[in-house]
This record gives structure tokens, sequence and C-alpha cells, in this order.
């Protein structure tokens, strides 16, 4: 099997699952420029030479996800398939380098992407969108702890007992709130869609240090998503559709990630 090299872009919050254990879901672009999903990961449980980095260049074993209708899907070949770290793509000249491949393709209509998502015979599940204007960023209160059945059955299957490089193995974190932004499209449409990127939840626990505890202050992350992201920089969102609610959901797209370079100058100075 020769290995399949993918551009990572996307790296979602760990969710924790009694079949799976603790899970990342991972997207990005292989070389042809064709968009890819890498589920499950297990991906703290990886070795540290292993656990790349956004806009790292990966190569992995990948067979198509047979359990997933969606044509993006695929999974590694098994979960102790080694994962190689070939090559990053930083930020030098705005960015360049990685628009030339993230932004080949980009959708501006909400509507026009749900029912692609929708006909069978397309059935995407993964975009690169563009809003026309961000309206707002909300945070709401949700559950605090990980359901504990699930919990329990990950006890069961001694999950905690888990020995890795770093010592122990714990259970993620669960984030007490949840991040949406809402936005409007070319057509003039609104929307709310959540975001799942693990870098929304990160920068949630590192407030949370930074003011000692204070969640009044620790769950404002607004500064970052929408202060800076939505009002100065070039925002478009990695959106991403749940394979449960992909047909059944008027909406099956949730943000998984966002891409926001400088915005560029346009037009002369005379």
């Amino acid at each position: 099997m020769s290995p399949t090299k993918v551009l990572i872009t996307v790296k979602t919050y760990p969710a924790i699952s009694s079949k799976y254990e603790e899970l990342v879901c991972t997207a990005g672009f292989r070389e042809d420029g064709k968009r890819v999903r890498i589920y499950p990961v297990q991906f703290r449980k990886k070795s540290y030479n292993e656990q790349y980095r956004k806009y790292d260049w990966i190569e992995l074993d990948l067979v198509k996800n047979d359990s997933d209708f969606r044509p993006e899907s695929y999974r590694p070949y098994s979960f102790d398939s080694d994962i190689n770290i070939v090559g990053h793509i930083g930020t030098d000249k705005n960015w360049t380098e990685r628009k030339k491949i993230v932004l080949q393709k980009v959708y501006t209509n909400l509507h026009e992407l749900i029912a692609e998502a929708h006909n069978k015979d397309v059935c995407t599940s993964l975009a690169v969108f563009k809003p026309k204007k961000i309206l707002d960023f909300r945070v709401e209160s949700v559950e605090r702890e990980w359901d504990k059945k699930k919990l329990e059955r990950l006890r069961q299957m001694n999950l905690f007992e888990t020995v890795t490089t770093s010592g122990k193995f714990e259970v993620v974190r669960k984030l007490p709130y949840k991040f949406s932004y809402q936005f409007k499209d070319e057509a003039g449409t609104e929307s709310c869609l959540m975001i799942e990127d693990w870098e929304i939840g990160q920068l949630y626990w590192n407030c949370l240090a930074k003011y000692e505890g204070d969640e009044s202050k620790a769950a404002d992350v607004r500064k970052k998503y929408f202060d800076d992201f939505a009002q100065t920089k070039d925002l478009y969102l990695f959106l991403g559709a749940s394979q449960v609610h992909h047909f059944p959901s008027k909406n099956p797209f949730m943000i998984i990630g966002t891409f926001q370079p400088k915005k560029e100058l346009t037009g002369s100075l005379f």
C-alpha cells in the first residue's frame, strides 16, 4: 500500500466515543487538491513525533471508510498505522502557498452547498465557505461533563490505564460552552453554525488559566474570533457535514476550522 500525502487544515476538538475511546476528526487536502476526511484518529495516543500540526504535510496508509457514505471519508488502515510528518506550509507572503491549495474551490451560497450535500450523486460533506458578513459570535453554556455512560464504558475498556509517553492517559476536558458564528451569505441568508475547531477549545482553556479560573473572562474568546478574525482578517470557514445528520437535517454543516489570512489591499492609491 502506497502512503497518501495530506495537508492537514482541520483538527476538531476531541470527543469521546463508547466504541473508539477518545477521537479527533482530521481533514485536509491531498496533493491533487481533493478534500479528505481522516476518521477515526486516536490523536492524543500517538507518539509526539506523530502528533501533527495544522498545515503539516503528513503521509499515512489510508483506506476508504466503508462504513461512511461520504465520499471524502477515509480512515487509517489501522490505529497502529504510522503517521509521518514530511513537511509544513508556513504563513510567508500572507499565506500564499496555503491559499493555492485551500482556495481552489470556495462556496459563497450556503443554500447551494446544502443542495449539493443532499444530492446523493455528489454528497459533498467538506467545503471551504466564504461568508458575506459575520454578524455575531455566540457563547452558550452546555453540559460540563461527558456522558457518564460513555465514561463508564471507557473505564471498562481500561482507557484510563493506558500509559502514553507523557504518563497515564486522561480523557480531554469537556468544554462547558458552545461557540458559534452567526453570518450572512452572498444571497442574504442568515445562518448560525457551531464551531468545533480544536483551536477554539484550547483558546478557552488558555484564557481560563490566564484569568485564574474566571469564566466571565475566559468565555470571552470573541476578541480573537469576532474582533480579530471576523473584523480585520479575510475570513473563510472550513465546513463539515455530520454523517448522522447529513441527509435528515436541513443544514448538516458545522464549522470545523477557520482560514484567516490578512486582508489584501486592492485598487490603486491614485
